[in-house]
């Protein structure tokens, strides 16, 4: 399976999943507690949910730019801003949907092979603590963004469930539904 394969549609269509979950959010929930949301954490020690929905985008938006052995436009270090930021600012959950829009539409201007260059190319990924990893291209799918993009998902999924938004597996599998077997969904009890 080539990179644009793998992580192309994994990003989009959890990217969408997210989206949904912050949609189900804003409708189930008065709307100063469905913006409220924005700055709840999982934990203490951690950043809030906008945060997480800013890093899920970056996770994406790097892997585009990284893969092509292209450098990081600076959208990407305001959103990394955006995110670290969160706490304070977090936004709204439109802010956080434009966000997360904007990603998808990165990802669907991509040509059919954009992420399929040399799979061996090294890869510099320095963080700001200062610690670097040398990977390759596959390396760093596999074992960075991949990971940290669902890092980011899940504990905006922990936040949102935590905080009474009705969401569940079906929503977080929702994408599965287009694969279903015509006349094996259960019925409602």
């Amino acid at each position: 399976m080539s990179l644009t394969n793998l992580l192309v549609p994994t990003y989009r269509q959890m990217l969408r999943t997210l989206s949904g979950w912050l949609e189900k959010a804003r409708t189930q929930m008065p709307e100063g507690d469905a913006e409220n949301l924005l700055s709840a954490r999982l934990a203490p020690d951690m950043f809030p949910l906008s945060t997480q929905v800013r890093f899920a985008c970056v996770q994406a938006q790097e892997a585009v730019f990284r893969l092509r052995g292209e450098a990081l436009p600076p959208s990407i270090g305001m959103l990394l801003d955006e995110g670290r930021n969160g706490g304070e600012r977090p936004g709204t959950i439109r802010d956080a949907q434009g966000r997360i829009a904007e990603t998808i539409a990165l990802l669907d201007g991509l040509e059919p092979a954009a992420l399929d260059g040399e799979p061996d190319r090294p890869i510099e990924h320095g963080l700001p603590n200062g610690m670097i990893f040398d990977l390759t291209a596959d390396d760093y799918a596999r074992d960075w963004t991949l990971p940290q993009f669902y890092f980011h998902l899940m504990i905006a999924y922990a936040i949102l469930r935590g905080n009474g938004v009705d969401v569940g597996k079906a929503d977080y599998v929702n994408h599965m539904f287009a694969y279903l077997r015509p006349g094996t969904m259960p019925s409602a009890r």
